[in-house]
C-alpha cells in the first residue's frame, strides 16, 4: 500500500517535470531569466553614489574659487563639472538631470577670505532622488569643509571661514515618503498594465478561442485595438486614484499641470501596454505570459532609476536603459509632479515612449497576422 503510494507520487512528480521542461519556450524562460537578472542586479543595483555631475555657478571667478572647484575634479565621487553663466542655466541643468548638484560661489568669496569674514557656499541638491541627494550633498560639503580647514590653518584661524548651506529642491526636507509614493504610481501601474495586456492573447490561445477570433469578421487592427483599450483605461484610472490618494491622504503636494500630467500618463501607459501585447503575442499559455512579464519587469524597474541612479550604472546598462519605457515614465511623472516640468522636456521624453509603443504594437500585429494566415 505504502509502496504503491510512493510509486504514484513519483510518477506524478515525473509528469510535472516533463510538463515544465517539455516546451522549449518554458525551458528558455526557466534558464535565461535568473542569468539575466543576476547580471542586471550585480551591476545596476548599488547604494553607492558616484559619477556625480555638478554645475558650478562661480560669481567670484577667482583663484580661490577655481582652487575650490579643482577639488571636485580630483574627487572619486564627482565626474563632470559644468559652468553655467546664470542661475537659470544652473536650474535647467538640475531640471534636466544634466547635473545632480549645483554649487554657487558668491562674488565676495575672495574679499571675505582676505578679511577673515564668513563665507557662504550654497549647495543645491535634486531632492527627487532622496538617497543620492543626501549623499551627494554630504560629499560636496566634505570637500568644501576640507578646503576651508586648509585655509584656516594657513591663516591661523580656529573658526571655519566657509559656511556650507544645503538646499534641496523639489523635496525640501528630503522626505523619503515623497519619493517612494510618487514612484509607486509608476510601479503599480506597470504591474497592472503589463499583467492585463500580456494575459489577454495568451488566455485566448490557452482556452482555444484564439483561432475562432482569427476567423471572425474582425480585422487584425480591430482585435489589437480591442485588446489595448481595456487594460489601458483600467491602468489609467487606477493611476489617477493612486495619485489622488497620494495628494490628499499622504499630503505630498502636486506642483505640475494636471492636463499635461494626465496626457503624459496616458501615453506612457500606452507604451507599456504595447510591451505587454508584444509579450502576449509570443506566448502560447498564460504561464509563459507571466514568466515573460517577470523577465521584462524586474530589469525594467532596476534600470528605471527607482532603485539606483542611472548615472551610477556602468555605461552599457545606461545605454540599455534608454530602451526602457519605465525610465521615461518615471522621469516624466516625478518631473511633472514635483516641479511642473516644462512641456518641451515632457515632449522630449514622450517621443521615445511613442516609438516604443509603435514598435511593440507593430510586432504584435504582425504576429497576429501570421497566426491568422497560418490558420
Amino acid at each position: 500500500m505504502q509502496k504503491n503510494r510512493i510509486t504514484r507520487i513519483k510518477a506524478l512528480i515525473k509528469k510535472e517535470f516533463l510538463t515544465i521542461f517539455k516546451d522549449p519556450k518554458n525551458r528558455a524562460l526557466i534558464i535565461m531569466p535568473p542569468v539575466l537578472q543576476l547580471l542586471v542586479f550585480a551591476h545596476a543595483i548599488t547604494l553607492e553614489v558616484k559619477n556625480i555631475d555638478i554645475s558650478v555657478l562661480d560669481y567670484s571667478n577667482s583663484q580661490h574659487s577655481r582652487e575650490l572647484t579643482s577639488r571636485f575634479y580630483n574627487s572619486k565621487w564627482f565626474r563632470k563639472i559644468y559652468y553655467p553663466k546664470t542661475m537659470k542655466e544652473l536650474k535647467d541643468d538640475i531640471d534636466l538631470k544634466k547635473s545632480q548638484l549645483g554649487i554657487i560661489i558668491q562674488n565676495d568669496f575672495v574679499r571675505n577670505i582676505n578679511s577673515n569674514s564668513k563665507n557662504e557656499v550654497l549647495i543645491i541638491a535634486d531632492g527627487r532622488q532622496t538617497n543620492s541627494a543626501a549623499l551627494a550633498s554630504n560629499y560636496a560639503s566634505t570637500i568644501i569643509s576640507d578646503y576651508s580647514r586648509e585655509l584656516d590653518k594657513l591663516k591661523g584661524i580656529n573658526n571655519p571661514s566657509i559656511n556650507v548651506i544645503v538646499r534641496n529642491w523639489y523635496n525640501p526636507n528630503i522626505e523619503y515618503k515623497w519619493f517612494l509614493t510618487v514612484s509607486l504610481i509608476v510601479m503599480l501601474a506597470l504591474v497592472l498594465s503589463l499583467l492585463l495586456s500580456s494575459l489577454s492573447i495568451a488566455r485566448e490561445r490557452e482556452l482555444g478561442t484564439f483561432n475562432q477570433l482569427m476567423v471572425s469578421p474582425l480585422s487584425i487592427d480591430e482585435i489589437l485595438f480591442s485588446k489595448t483599450i481595456p487594460p489601458l483605461l483600467t491602468a489609467f484610472f487606477s493611476s489617477i486614484v493612486i495619485t489622488l490618494i497620494i495628494v490628499f491622504a499622504f499630503k505630498v503636494p502636486f506642483n505640475g499641470s494636471i492636463l499635461i500630467y494626465l496626457v503624459a500618463m496616458f501615453i506612457s501607459l500606452f507604451s507599456i501596454i504595447g510591451v505587454g501585447l508584444f509579450i502576449s503575442s509570443l506566448s502560447y499559455t498564460q504561464q509563459q505570459a507571466i514568466l515573460g512579464v517577470f523577465v521584462f519587469q524586474t530589469p525594467a524597474v532596476l534600470l528605471s532609476g527607482f532603485v539606483s541612479p542611472i548615472e551610477d550604472m556602468p555605461p552599457f546598462f545606461q545605454y540599455i536603459s534608454s530602451l526602457n519605457p519605465v525610465r521615461y515614465y518615471m522621469l516624466i511623472i516625478k518631473g511633472i509632479y514635483f516641479k511642473n516640468m516644462d512641456i518641451i522636456v515632457v515632449v522630449q521624453n514622450l517621443i521615445p515612449l511613442i516609438l516604443i509603443a509603435f514598435l511593440t504594437l507593430t510586432i504584435a500585429r504582425f504576429s497576429f497576422k501570421f497566426q491568422a494566415e497560418k490558420n
